[in-house]
Parts: structure tokens; C-alpha cells; sequence
């Protein structure tokens, strides 16, 4: 994905909305690839992230008038891309989470590299569906998006500090529940 800077993009942005809807499909191209990812993550279904992921650029456009320079646009972009998959979630009541690939507590190396998103385990998986929505979103955000906290603080309107605390006490509680199913699973 060829990056796109700032100037470049407020000026698509600027365009959209003077009527040249096909600069709107740049856009698309530019963030379509890490949205489907996001909201995969988030919901764990290939057919509910691509329906998401269309529905999150849809209301994209039709609001694009209300998004202020303020905000980066990808902040902006995820905020919606979590809204969207929190209304899939409650929608379909189900606790059925992202699985993630979690490496054993004996290579000793940060949760950012334990959680790999490519990789499907079943121990993940039933760990991941004990935490809260939140706390899943969190760990996504910045273990799957590689998102800063000052991004994430942006997408979820919370304080980097608060952040920086939930995200400790979230990735505790995966390595709590991880440890735990692993250990009845081989029982």
C-alpha cells in the first residue's frame, strides 16, 4: 500500500467533497486492506468484516462533510470501523472473538510480539472470549494495528495514560485466561 501524506489526502478529502466522488475511491484503496483487517480481528468472520468494512466506508462518504482536520483521518476512520463492529457484536449476541496465536510465557517477550493475527488457535481464542469487548479492542488496536496509544486514545476518547493502564491489566488478563485454558486443554 503506497502511503499516502497528509496534504495528499486532505486534498482527496477536499475533492470528495466538491463532487469528484472518484477521488473517494482512492481513499478506499488507501485504507480498504487495513479496515477488512480491523474489523477481522475484531469480529473473527471473513463475511462479517467484508460487510463491515463496506458498511464503514459508506458511512465514510455519507460523512465526510462532518469529519474535522483536528482528528487524523485514520483515527477517525477506525473510530468508525469500531463502532461498526460493536454494532455487529451486540446485534448477533454471540462471544465469539478474534483467535490469535499467543507463544508460550517461557520466550519471555512483550505481548505485542505473543500475539500474532495470522495465526488461529484454539487456547487464544477461549482466552480472547473471556475479555470484554474493550479490553479485546485495546489489544487488537495496538498488538494487531500497531496503533500508538495517542491513536488509540483518539479512536476510543480516552486519556493515552488511561490507556497505557487498561492495556497492562488487558494483556494480564490474556496471559491469566491463556495460561488457563492451555493448561485444562492438555489435562
Amino acid at each position: 500500500m503506497n502511503e499516502v501524506d497528509d496534504s495528499e489526502l486532505r486534498q482527496m478529502i477536499a475533492d470528495v467533497l466538491e463532487g469528484d466522488i472518484d477521488k473517494f475511491e482512492n481513499i478506499v484503496q488507501h485504507y480498504q486492506k487495513p479496515i477488512f483487517r480491523y474489523c477481522y480481528h475484531m469480529l473473527g468472520s471473513d463475511t462479517e468484516a467484508e460487510d463491515s468494512g463496506q458498511e464503514v466506508f459508506l458511512k465514510v462518504f455519507r460523512n465526510l462533510t462532518k469529519y474535522s482536520h483536528d482528528v487524523p483521518f485514520g483515527a477517525w476512520l477506525y473510530k468508525i470501523a469500531y463502532n461498526q463492529c460493536i454494532d455487529v457484536i451486540r446485534k448477533r449476541k454471540l462471544a465469539r472473538y478474534l483467535p490469535f496465536f499467543y507463544r508460550d510465557e517461557k520466550e519471555n517477550k512483550p505481548i505485542d510480539l505473543q500475539i500474532e493475527a495470522n495465526y488461529f488457535n484454539e487456547f487464544v481464542h477461549q482466552a480472547l472470549s473471556r475479555l470484554s469487548t474493550e479490553e479485546r479492542n485495546l489489544l487488537i488496536l495496538r498488538c494487531v494495528e500497531d496503533k500508538s496509544y495517542e491513536e488509540i486514545s483518539l479512536i476510543l476518547n480516552q486519556s493515552s495514560a488511561n490507556l497505557r493502564k487498561k492495556y497492562g491489566r488487558s494483556a494480564a488478563k490474556f496471559r491469566k485466561y491463556y495460561a488457563q485454558v492451555k493448561e485444562v486443554g492438555f489435562v
